[in-house]
């Protein structure tokens, strides 16, 4: 199996188009076709984690954060990016990250935070918008349930946990085929006039190449009429955060006695306790503090993330609680995502969860 195999499917679940403008999520190093021996996956790919690729005969490292955010000018080995690079290139081993394309994806880095604290009715706290595209397409009445199919087998036509979602609309097309045409219907010459549907599918911008060559691929027209307009819809399955409800109201000292073991932490900051009990909690894996106003309108109790600065605590104002839990902690668990998504789809393949704990913070 080849790198471009597994990259393939990982893409499909968390598409690149999915990541932040700041970020640098996909292959950092390696050739996409070359073979894969093993694969190790961590949260960070450090210079221990090269270690320990190179000790099992890894040859491909998946991790969460991209071991390059900034470009770079030399590479000589000054600090411990650079000598990574340098390692991996002798080593012939690949590197590659799903960031913020992994946060922003509804089963991504949020949906195993509140797995872990037993969120339900869960969605996405900041739905994205800019990712939806509606497409026009003009059929003959008796090709236009088989177009549709295809359409939707790309990938067209999904509306929260509805799928094969359309409107179809009836009325006549014209045209005239020139000389050099070879029409389906009509002939050369003459204008034509045929009953057909005109078809209307919503679908997320990242998968419009698929649906589009699928579209031709099954169109009887040798010219197909067809139009792409951008919506302005959010689209409620990408975006930051999680927001959810607890099982039932829970005492907050017992919730956040509860948080110490599930993240394995020995010290939470947190906003003033202005609250006996909670229910409704908002999560965010990673740099989360720009979420504050988001979980706020829409009544969260508690806000769970990280990296929250000294000032940004009195932002939680008189009806939420703010609590930090640690970036590393808080998205130690994305590397068992990202195994357990893989050894489904590759179930005869070796994948290796890295032991080495990356978190570069100490609490004394």
């Amino acid at each position: 199996m080849k790198i471009k195999n597994i990259i393939s499917y990982l893409e499909e679940l968390a598409p690149l188009y999915l990541q932040e403008d700041y970020d640098n999520s996909g292959l950092i190093v390696g050739c996409d076709e070359s073979e894969v021996s093993s694969v190790l996956i961590s949260l960070d790919c450090t210079e221990d984690v090269l270690s320990e690729a190179i000790s099992n005969k890894c040859n491909l490292i998946i991790t969460h954060h991209p071991l390059i955010f900034s470009s770079l000018k030399r590479l000589n080995g000054k600090n411990y990016v650079e000598r990574i690079l340098i390692n991996a290139i002798k080593n012939e081993i690949a590197i590659y990250s799903m960031h913020t394309n992994l946060d922003n994806i509804f089963q991504g880095v949020n949906a195993q935070i509140a797995n872990k604290i037993q969120l339900k009715n869960t969605k996405i706290l900041k739905p994205k918008k800019d990712i939806l595209r509606q497409l026009v397409v003009y059929c003959p009445y008796k090709h236009s349930q088989s177009l549709k199919d295809v359409l939707f087998n790309a990938g067209a036509g999904a509306i929260g946990n509805y799928t094969n979602c359309s409107f179809s609309s009836s009325g006549k097309g014209t045209f005239k085929a020139g000389e050099k045409t070879d029409p389906y219907i009509g002939n050369k010459g003459e204008l034509h006039v045929e009953n057909e549907d005109r078809i209307e599918v919503i679908y997320p911008k990242y998968k419009e190449k698929e649906i589009i060559n699928a579209m031709h691929s099954c169109h009887p027209y040798e010219e197909v009429a067809y139009q792409i307009y951008l919506i302005d819809n959010v689209f409620p399955q990408v975006g930051s955060g999680i927001i959810g409800d607890l099982t039932s109201k829970k005492n907050v000292n017992d919730f956040l006695n509860s948080l110490k073991d599930i993240f394995s932490v020995n010290m939470i900051r947190c906003s003033p306790i202005i609250k006996k009990e909670i229910q409704k909690i908002a999560v965010c894996g990673g740099s989360g503090s720009f979420l504050i106003e988001d979980a706020k309108k829409v009544g969260a109790d508690m806000l769970i993330t990280s990296d929250i600065k000294y000032h940004q605590f009195f932002d939680a104002g008189d009806n939420m609680i703010l609590v930090d839990i640690g970036h590393y902690e808080s998205e130690q668990f994305t590397k068992d995502l990202i195994f357990d998504l893989l050894r489904k789809k590759f179930t005869k393949f070796a994948f290796l969860l890295s032991k080495v704990n990356t978190n570069p913070i100490n609490y004394l």
